[in-house]
């Protein structure tokens, strides 16, 4: 499937003239692109394995950025990816006491959560950093970057045979030297949270009796499992990784600016559906927003090479509908690919206005079609009273 991919996205380069398609510099803005929104969907899947909706993943990104923003430029940028991570553990624990101990509607505790935080961290910012230097009222003082890593060596190779420009050659060459050059330890450490999740989740005692709190509550507390216990700890891992997503945005971008999160939250749990609740499905998701934001910033060049693209792969995301029966969805995505795939043909450049939207209606557009036959928790939002099981 990604030689597939990759073969795919080395003709549309070779026929729109768009090297960044497959640059390694894309690569690594996809990367910086791609790591909050991982965080945030792999927040919303601690969650909603355990039976919670977490809607608030947004409010506890703020938090994570205002964190990261106040402890990064004193003490340095370990030191805000910790504080952003604390943050958005009280925003956990916020939701978690609403929604386990009270019973709040868990809509209801998200969007609380999500109105409140950018307040919050509004009088925070101008509080603390109005007078700081460097700073302002919606924003910090610059805070240093995490240290990067390059693979020695190997990643000049990369480099020498990407300016070749050679068909498909070129093009891998290019993405494994976006890989392995100038790779901050913050996205390293994210990679290692998406698989650590994956094995704790499905391969220890631990993440069995989490994950049964989402499926069948009343049967686990009849086994003896704390459900009360289980849903605060995977709540409060879930502000934590909201928190941490927060706290790499502001970290990469160099400060915490108001309004910084831009939806991301939101983007997360629309990666997590589409992962299916699985944490390699969700760096997927994740994976695609970063790339067509990466695009985005190459400008309206790039953008209008996306088109074609896309109109690529929803013909394909038709033909995989088609195959497994769902002939209304095929066709619905077989007639907006061609429509794509003519206003590639029938213009030159995307206006202005659309090339900062890309990200969202292209990760969208094939999030919607691509995304069936989903198996949510079945437990997943609905209210739970402790002794439900007698």
């Amino acid at each position: 499937m990604a030689v597939a991919a990759l073969v795919v996205l080395s003709a549309v380069r070779a026929l729109s003239g768009a090297t960044d398609l497959t640059s390694s510099g894309t690569v690594q803005a996809a990367l910086t692109a791609a790591v909050p929104l991982a965080m945030a969907a792999l927040a919303g899947l601690w969650a909603e394995r355990a039976g919670v909706v977490n809607i608030g993943l947004e409010g506890m990104m703020v938090l994570g950025t205002f964190g990261a923003g106040y402890a990064g430029y004193q003490w340095g940028p370990w030191a805000g990816v910790v504080f952003g991570l604390f943050l958005g553990i009280v925003g956990g624990l916020l939701h978690a006491v609403a929604t386990v101990s009270f019973g709040v509607d868990h809509i209801i505790s998200g969007v609380a959560i999500n109105l409140l935080a950018p307040g919050t961290a509004l009088f925070l910012s101008k509080l603390y950093f109005a007078d700081a230097p460097g700073g302002g009222q919606k924003q910090s003082p610059r805070i240093e970057d995490a240290a990067k890593v390059t693979l020695p060596g190997f990643s000049d190779l990369m480099g020498t045979i990407e300016n070749k420009r050679w068909f498909f050659v070129s093009d891998l060459a290019g993405v494994l030297r976006g890989l392995t050059t100038q790779v901050s330890l913050l996205t390293l450490l994210a990679v290692v949270l998406i698989v650590a999740t994956g094995w704790v989740l499905w391969r220890t005692p631990f993440g069995l009796r989490l994950r049964s709190c989402g499926e069948a509550p009343s049967a686990a507390e009849s086994l003896g499992v704390n459900v009360y216990k289980y849903k605060y700890l995977a709540v409060t891992a879930s502000g934590a990784f909201a928190g941490l997503g927060g706290a790499f945005l502001a970290v990469s971008s160099g400060q915490f600016r108001d309004g910084q999160t831009g939806g991301r939250g939101f983007i997360g749990l629309a990666a997590m559906i589409f992962g299916n609740w699985r944490p390699g499905g969700l760096a997927t998701g994740a994976g695609l927003f970063g790339y067509t934001d990466a695009m985005a910033l190459r400008g309206s060049n790039a953008v209008h090479a996306l088109l074609l693209l896309l109109g690529i792969a929803l013909v394909v995301v038709a033909v995989i509908q088609y195959r497994s029966g769902h002939n209304v969805l095929s066709g619905v995505a077989a007639a907006i690919g061609v429509l794509f795939g003519w206003w590639y043909f029938a213009s030159d450049e995307v206006p202005p206005e659309l090339v900062g939207a890309a990200p969202y209606v292209v990760t969208l557009l094939v999030l919607g079609l691509a995304s069936q036959r989903l198996r949510p928790p079945k437990f997943v939002g609905e209210p739970y009273r402790r002794g439900q099981a007698v």
